[in-house]
């Protein structure tokens, strides 16, 4: 894709786990919560829109899919803009195009131009910011990775909370226009956390070290080396499939609802139930995984999440009343919130830092295809039958074969791979691992002369912010 110096963070540098990395997490947290709760609460303002434009709900139901297939389509897209211009650049375009799309949008004057701007562009700008949060929280966490990345997964469910009635307000008394323009003023709060994104730099000596390294090796935009890991090729299969079922039953629990004869209010208070459920599951989670026994095994803790939301749909399409569905959303927002607290975590754990960022645009765009073939195959599916329950079973069917590929490719297939060959340097790294309870064998990847060399030179120095003129907040 074109050799170039690549922003891909130092090697050989360990990650602060804490001092700015806090900034870091709390822009990651905001940047989460914009990406993944803004389309679900665009959908406030689509009865006013059918009523100006004459339009369908499935015509205004394709803003939030054009804006979920931007955040995940334009992964590959991201990668390169990230390794060639760096995370804190891409953030701060990636912001201004958020807002600029919404700011827009309200003064359009047909459906087709809020597809081009609320969806389009405005989702373009929330993928900007979402990868590159994620990329920087990889590097600024080692130890903590896993809290880190439950507190930031948190940010989702949250902003869910807080936008939907936030959107009715601004509804009611601003109309969709005022709205739309108020909700992108917000979204310039993009450009403010993609500044908190210092990036790291090694200390001077080691840097002096590295420069004749780095000026020989040039990283590639988007680097395609990922697919001979057979772990990540795994996760890529895996996370495809689930991603089929994953998000069907938020999207089908209130019309579920309100088929079984119960009231808007109550029926839509069954989404809040998962919402807040789901806001305290993400980072016990994340706390979970990273304790010593666990945090080597996230994988078939991540497996078993998927599982565990398999099941709730399965057990959910026996609901017959109220009570039911509440049940229901307790236990799938504790397995969706373990899923979206472990995702990212594990596939940092299987590619490394170092290619974390073209690994996590090719994995967003396999799951970008899913996303658009999930929920419509449902709906047809609901259309065909009229029954719920065969909807919320061939979820739960799919989650769980994906639980299944993950786990029993990892074990059968990656570990074989690792336990016959040098045997006794594995004996070596595995008692460093034991002494050190903090790196993972894919944190082994560095080069190992490099690593040696920083060792010598600052062997307790972390990694340290860059604080020059150009890139200080």
């Amino acid at each position: 894709m074109g050799a170039v110096v690549a922003d891909d963070g130092p090697s050989g540098v360990k990650a602060p786990d804490g001092g700015w990395g806090w900034a870091v997490l709390f822009g990651c947290f905001i940047i989460t919560g914009f990406s993944y709760a803004f389309p679900k609460a665009v959908s406030v303002f689509f009865k006013e829109l059918i009523r100006e434009f004459g339009i369908g709900y499935s015509d205004t139901a394709w803003i939030s899919s054009i804006l979920l297939a931007m955040l995940y389509g334009t992964g590959p897209l991201c990668s390169i803009c990230v390794n060639r211009f760096g995370c804190r650049p891409v953030m701060l375009v990636g912001g201004l195009f958020a807002a600029m799309g919404m700011v827009i949008a309200s003064f359009c004057t047909s459906i087709i131009q809020i597809y081009l701007t609320a969806g389009v562009i405005t989702g373009l700008g929330l993928a900007l910011n979402f990868q590159p949060s994620l990329i920087m929280l990889n590097r600024y966490f080692d130890k903590r990775r896993p809290l880190a990345n439950g507190l930031s997964a948190a940010g989702s469910p949250v902003f869910l909370c807080a936008l939907s009635p936030l959107g009715q307000i601004l509804q009611h008394e601003y109309g969709w226009r005022g709205g739309f323009l108020i909700l992108g003023g917000m979204l310039l709060n993009c450009c403010v956390c993609g500044a908190l994104m210092r990036p790291l730099e090694p200390p001077k000596k080691a840097e002096a070290t590295k420069e004749p390294a780095e000026k020989k090796v040039k990283k590639k935009l988007l680097d395609f080396s990922v697919f001979k890991d057979g772990g990540f090729v795994i996760y890529v299969l895996a996370a495809s499939i689930m991603v089929l079922g994953l998000f069907v039953p938020p999207v089908f629990i209130v019309t579920y609802a309100k088929d079984l004869g119960y009231q808007d209010t109550r029926a839509a208070f069954l989404l809040t139930i998962l919402g807040f459920i789901d806001i305290f599951a993400r980072p016990i989670c994340g706390m979970v995984a990273g304790l010593k026994w666990v945090r080597p095994r996230c994988v078939y803790l991540f497996s078993f999440a998927m599982i565990f939301n398999g099941f709730t749909d399965l057990m959910g399409s026996m609901s017959v009343d109220y009570g039911g569905l509440v049940v229901f959303c307790i236990f799938f927002g504790i397995s969706y919130g373990m899923v979206g607290a472990l995702q990212f975590e594990v596939l940092m754990a299987i590619v490394g830092t170092q290619k974390f960022s073209s690994a996590i645009g090719l994995v967003l765009l396999a799951e970008a295809m899913a996303v658009l073939i999930g929920p419509p195959s449902a709906g047809k599916l609901l259309d065909a039958t009229r029954r719920y329950m065969f909807v919320f079973i061939i979820a739960g069917i799919e989650v769980t074969t994906s639980a299944l590929v993950l786990a029993l490719g990892n074990f059968f297939c990656i570990k074989k791979k690792t336990e016959e060959p040098h045997t006794k340097e594995e004996a070596a790294e595995r008692e460093e691992l034991n002494k050190s309870e903090n790196k993972t064998p894919e944190d082994a990847k560095v080069d190992s002369i490099e690593v040696e060399q920083f060792l010598k030179d600052e062997p307790e120095k972390n990694g340290e912010v860059v604080t020059n003129p150009e890139t200080c907040v």
